[in-house]
């Protein structure tokens, strides 16, 4: 069974637009996938990337008309300017950490929770009530939303070490356990493709 190192964070659009793909793509192959969300902000500071609002117009015109048209390629609802975007991302990250460490429920449905949230609903998921809702949605306790806060800042923080030194970028990213890498969400086809050659 192989293992797909998932880095994303739970304020990217394009991650939303993903949907439930990888999960799919994984179940297919037998693999697992190890969710490690992390600061996006941070990870393009120590990658040469650049915050969206400091991107050049064009670069900001042009990632608009994609986010546009990949809504309407995948069918997902989404609101080009939510309004709690951006928001702290650490929240539902720190839950995700601590779902995926209790164990019980279902994972995808809790990071694809986080992300419809923002992009599809209008909420804030920095907002206690909101993560605790969407914990107790995908069949996890509400309760995750305040345990291990310290231990999912550290993991947090390691995700974004472990994403730099995996050569990771942006997001999503998939990274498999042989080291190939793919970047976005229009690359879940082609990770397909990899893991049925081997």
């Amino acid at each position: 069974m192989t293992q797909i190192d998932y880095y994303f964070s739970t304020l990217s659009p394009f991650t939303y637009l993903a949907g439930g793909r990888l999960e799919e793509v994984a179940a297919k192959h037998g693999a697992t996938i190890v969710y490690k969300p992390l600061d996006i902000m941070a990870l393009f500071g120590r990658t040469g990337g650049t915050a969206p609002k400091d991107r050049h117009v064009s670069r900001q015109e042009y990632r608009m008309v994609e986010m546009e048209r990949q809504a309407a390629r995948t069918g997902l609802p989404m609101q080009m300017k939510p309004a709690f975007w951006p928001t702290n991302a650490a929240p539902s990250s720190y839950a995700i950490i601590a779902a995926q460490a209790a164990g019980g429920g279902d994972l995808g449905a809790l990071t694809q929770g986080f992300l419809r949230a923002i992009w599809s609903e209008d909420k804030n998921i920095a907002e206690d009530d909101v993560v605790r809702q969407t914990l107790e949605s995908a069949g996890f306790d509400a309760a995750l939303a305040e345990s291990g806060l310290l231990t999912g800042a550290e993991v947090y923080a390691q995700n974004l070490e472990d994403a730099v030194k995996a050569g990771v970028f942006g997001a999503p990213f998939y990274v498999t356990a042989d080291g190939a890498k793919f970047w976005g969400q229009d690359r879940v086809d082609d990770l397909d493709w990899y893991l049925s050659k081997g």
